[in-house]
């Protein structure tokens, strides 16, 4: 595996009964369904990092955010390990364009493109929409199939090692095959 690790961020805007999510044009991704974010830039905070992305592919900006959530995704075949921190807004200002990176589009939360997203959003999305915090961890054998998957409910983000929480916050273990 490669022993490079990448920190992320993605933005997720719920307003109503609507999310946005962007189709991913370019680059590792390309023609998913997913939130808005991206790289962080030296001396950025993830939070600076999460807003800036989301102007920077959107054209909007965000105001209030909230990290909701921690993911984390390794790959089989070598790609680098991902940290992902997942906030929450339920606004924007400004006017939504697609960019290079990213087509922004509104979608009902009873119609999800699941079978266009990344086949871990299934697993997690459903706690954002119902509020929840959550920490997790995927393996995947390449872009499309997930191996395995650990998902934790918890009632504050926390920072401590996932394996140290009780059992009582863990959703769901297990091998996918």
């Amino acid at each position: 595996m490669n022993s490079d690790f990448k920190t992320m961020t993605m933005v997720m805007v719920r307003t109503g009964d609507r999310l946005l999510l962007g189709r991913k044009k370019r680059g590792f991704g390309q023609g998913k369904w997913l939130g808005i974010g991206g790289k962080i830039e030296a001396g950025e905070s993830i939070e600076q990092a999460a807003r800036r992305e989301f102007s920077e592919e959107t054209g909007a900006n965000v105001q209030e955010l909230s990290q909701v959530g921690r993911l984390t995704f390794t790959f089989a075949n070598g790609l680098s390990e991902l940290e992902m921190h997942v906030f929450a807004a339920d606004r924007i200002e400004g006017t939504l364009k697609e960019t290079a990176e990213i087509a922004p589009r509104w979608f009902s939360v009873k119609r999800i493109p699941f079978s266009q997203m990344w086949p871990d959003s299934r697993h997690w999305l459903p706690l954002f929409l119902t509020g929840r915090r959550f920490a997790g961890s995927f393996h995947y054998a390449d872009e499309k199939n997930l191996l395995q998957k650990s998902l934790i409910l918890i009632d504050d983000l926390v920072t401590t090692n996932q394996r140290n929480l009780p059992q009582d916050k863990v959703v769901k273990t297990k091998l996918i095959h």
